[in-house]
């Protein structure tokens, strides 16, 4: 693909992004977070209940507007590096599945697309290395300048990354995604995972801040201004089931996400409406 190409592919990439952010953003995780929920309490019928091919579709879509945000920004070095966190993300999580180490014992309650050795979901990287960015890129912008010291955005941005799992394993466990065994204090989720959390999340962490040129990246995310709606969805999706599930302190960490995307300056209430739809704006 030569540069004008890619460019225009790009552009296009954008404009559908842009021109579709409410259903992305808002739309599609409520309705996943009402159909994982009614999934667990046994109201869907067999071919939709849990559905792989739904659950992947749906979290395919919400990824795309980090996706097309972080494009002009991938160079061999971010392949290169992306592609080590990807088979970081599998060996972790197979030593995790075959020996409890360092998550704590627990299988998965259900079949999240094809399985890797019968043990982890193939899509794995899709599920993880996207909320290690999401983390990152908030931690960016919301450091700023004092983003150039290296220590503090790396322990940030890996303090972000553990806060993420404080909202994401609850909710998992509460609507049967995996379980623990023997449950944990922290709604059914011991200890354990979050030191594993705490050790995954550093390697993930270094591994994308050594990825991408930080001036570069951090340039990008402050002028594309869809480049945390992946962010907006996993706090709604999660979120909103942990409440649903009377998760309160991590529905509560869900609202600290909200809190330090507000601090971004593009999710002001004032903002909002430029993601509505043009028809709903009218009325």
């Amino acid at each position: 693909m030569n540069e004008t190409t890619r460019v225009t592919v790009q552009r296009r990439l954008e404009v559908i992004v842009r021109e579709n952010r409410f259903t992305i953003a808002v739309i599609f995780p409520v309705i996943g977070a009402m159909m994982l929920v009614a999934s667990a309490e046994g109201h869907l019928p067999s071919p939709l209940a849990y559905n792989p091919l739904l659950i992947l579709f749906g979290t395919l879509v919400m990824r795309s507007p980090l996706v097309v945000a972080l494009l002009p920004t991938v160079d061999r070095r971010a392949v290169a590096f992306l592609g080590i966190l990807t088979a970081y993300t599998y060996a972790i999580e197979l030593v995790g599945v075959r020996t409890d180490w360092p998550y704590g014992a627990f299988e998965y309650g259900i079949r999240l697309g094809p399985m890797l050795g019968g043990d982890v979901p193939l899509a794995l990287p899709l599920f993880f290395v996207p909320l290690v960015l999401n983390a990152y890129l908030l931690t960016l912008l919301i450091l700023r300048e004092r983003a150039a010291r290296t220590i503090l955005r790396l322990l940030a941005a890996i303090a972000a990354v553990v806060a993420v799992d404080l909202v994401l394993d609850p909710g998992a466990v509460a609507i049967g995604f995996w379980e623990y065994v023997p449950p944990g204090g922290y709604y059914g989720v011991p200890a354990s995972n979050y030191w594993g959390w705490l050790l995954s999340g550093t390697v993930a962490v270094v591994l994308v801040d050594r990825a991408f040129d930080r001036a570069v990246l951090l340039e990008r995310v402050r002028t594309c201004e869809f480049a945390l709606d992946d962010l907006v969805s996993f706090v709604l999706l999660w979120g909103a089931i942990n409440v649903l599930y009377g998760n309160w302190l991590a529905a509560g960490v869900a609202g600290l996400f909200c809190l330090g995307l507000f601090r971004t300056d593009r999710y002001e209430p004032a903002m909002v409406a430029t993601v509505l739809p043009k028809r709903w704006r009218s009325r």
